[in-house]
C-alpha cells in the first residue's frame, strides 16, 4: 500500500486545524483564523517524525514539544494558566475526536496506522473529513449547553427550626413566586414538617391554584447569599435532573 507525505501533510493540518478551532470557540478565544492555520501547520510537520528512527519515549516527547508549539502559534502566550487551560484543552479535544474515529475504525474493523483508515483510502479519507467536524460540532454544542445548564446549579442549606436541610438547588428564572414581599422557593420532598402550613397562591400558564408552604428561618445559597424568613413551598411538578430545590429568580438580585 502506497502511502504519500502530502496527503499524510494535509489530514494532519485538516485534523489540528479543527481541533484548534474547536478549542478556540469552547474558550472563547480571540483568535485570527491565521494564527489556527499557522497553528496547524506547525501540528501537521508531527507526521514527519514517523519517518525518523527514534524511540517510543523520543517520539512521545517530540509529540508534546511540537503541540506545545502549536499551542503557543495559535494562541501565544499571556501568563502560565492561560498557556495551560489552552493545551489541557487541546489534548482532550483530541482525545475526545481520537476515541470517536478508533470506535468507527472498530465498527467498520479498518486497518489503520494512526488516525488515517484503510479499506479503500481515498472514500475513507473523504469520510474522515466528514465525520471529524460533525463530531467536534456536537462536542462544542453540548459542552455550551452543559456549561449554560451547570453554572445555575447551586448548593442549598434549608434552617427548618432546628433542622437543616443539604440539597441541591436550581436557580429557575421562570420562578418569580413571591408572597408577602418574600421570594418562595419550591421543593420536590415531602412535608414531614411541624411548622405552620401556608396556602399561597399562584398561577401559571397551564392555570392556577393553591401552594402549600411553610415559612422557613434561613436559606443559605452558595454564591447567592443568606435569605431569612422566606417560604418553602412543597410541589411534584418540576423535575430537573439532580435538583431537590426549584430557587427564585429574585434570589439572583442578592439578600432580600
Amino acid at each position: 500500500m502506497t502511502i504519500y507525505i502530502d496527503g499524510l501533510l494535509f489530514l494532519n493540518f485538516f485534523i489540528d486545524f479543527l481541533l484548534l478551532l474547536t478549542t478556540s470557540v469552547i474558550l472563547k478565544r480571540n483568535v485570527k483564523i491565521f494564527n489556527v492555520v499557522i497553528g496547524a501547520f506547525v501540528g501537521s510537520l508531527t507526521i514527519l517524525i514517523l519517518f525518523l528512527k527514534i524511540n517510543t519515549i523520543q517520539l512521545f516527547i517530540l509529540k508534546i514539544y511540537f503541540g506545545i508549539l502549536m499551542c503557543l502559534f495559535t494562541f501565544g502566550f499571556k501568563n502560565l494558566k492561560y498557556f495551560f487551560i489552552n493545551l489541557i484543552t487541546i489534548y482532550t479535544v483530541g482525545i475526545l475526536l481520537g476515541g470517536f474515529l478508533y470506535m468507527i475504525k472498530m465498527e467498520f474493523s479498518y486497518k489503520h496506522a494512526g488516525l488515517l483508515f484503510f479499506k479503500g483510502s481515498n472514500i475513507n479519507i473523504i469520510v474522515l473529513c466528514i465525520l471529524a467536524p460533525i463530531i467536534l460540532y456536537i462536542y462544542i454544542r453540548q459542552v455550551r449547553l452543559y456549561k449554560t445548564s451547570i453554572v445555575n446549579y447551586k448548593k442549598v442549606n434549608i434552617c427548618i427550626g432546628r433542622k437543616k436541610l443539604n440539597l441541591n438547588g436550581y436557580l429557575d428564572t421562570g420562578n418569580t413566586l413571591c408572597y408577602k414581599g418574600k421570594p418562595v422557593i419550591l421543593t420536590n420532598i415531602k412535608n414531614t414538617f411541624k411548622n405552620k402550613t401556608i396556602l399561597v397562591p399562584y398561577k401559571v400558564i397551564g392555570g392556577s391554584g393553591l401552594l402549600e408552604c411553610i415559612k422557613v428561618t434561613k436559606v443559605e445559597v452558595d454564591e447567592l447569599g443568606i435569605f431569612e424568613n422566606i417560604y418553602l413551598g412543597f410541589s411534584k411538578d418540576f423535575n430537573i435532573a439532580g435538583a431537590d430545590v426549584l430557587l427564585n429568580a429574585k434570589m439572583k438580585e442578592g439578600k432580600l
